[in-house]
């Protein structure tokens, strides 16, 4: 029996806190503060012509600009970001090469969202060849940060051996975690699934998902 592997490429404002409306001189005067360096004129900025608020119109290109900009100075979450726009050919043209440049580099920085993004490149074949043992590499990666959509679909590849050998305890144990996490698609697969983990196997999961759990209870 096959599950689905349903997942999407997801995406994160670069937060930058409450942002004050701007009037058209504001986001000039940002515009200089941003040439200047300053990290914070350059989120305000890019999240404004992303969203069309704070004194912006939405511009999709001068959005793509600004979190350019911020990638480049090593941003992370910009990064992840403006790879997904080169995905999905938001403001720019699509790219698939562009966009796993830039999830590569904040992949390298631990950005979960963009590991997760890897993943999803390598098990759909998104611009490049089918690798799911590459792509588990990514969501395991992802799940390890917490990204419950990435330890949905690592637990369903361990236990499909779908790019790894079978493992149906370390399957459950990722599909625990995503579900006591409130993911429905991992609730769902629990269900669907017991019968052929076992009850001893999955007694086992919840005790060795217990601690991740408690951590991620403690972070709230």
């Amino acid at each position: 029996m096959k599950l689905a592997l349903a997942g999407a490429l997801l995406w994160a404002l670069v937060g930058a806190g409450s942002l004050h409306a701007q009037s058209p001189s504001n986001l000039e005067a940002l515009q200089q503060r941003s040439e200047a360096g300053d990290r914070k004129a350059t989120r305000t900025l890019a999240e404004a012509y992303y969203l069309g608020r704070d004194g912006a119109q939405q511009d999709f290109a001068q959005a793509a600009r600004w979190y350019r900009r911020l990638a480049a100075q090593g941003d992370a979450a910009a990064q992840t970001t403006l790879g997904l726009m080169y995905a999905r050919g938001i403001g720019v043209d699509k790219d698939m090469t562009e966009a796993r440049k830039w999830w590569s580099l904040a992949a390298a920085q631990n950005d979960p969202g963009a590991q997760h993004n890897l993943g999803m490149v390598f098990l759909e074949g998104q611009g490049v060849a089918p690798d799911p043992s590459h792509a588990l590499h990514w969501f395991r990666r992802a799940a390890a940060r917490g990204h419950v959509l990435a330890q949905r679909i690592a637990g369903l590849m361990y236990i499909e051996g779908n790019g790894t050998e079978r493992d149906a305890l370390t399957g459950a144990v990722w599909l625990v975690i995503a579900a006591e996490r409130g993911d429905e698609g991992a609730q769902e697969a629990l269900k669907t699934l017991s019968p052929r983990i076992g009850a001893e196997t999955l007694s086992q999961a919840r005790s060795r998902a217990a601690p991740w759990l408690a951590k991620y209870s403690q972070q709230r």
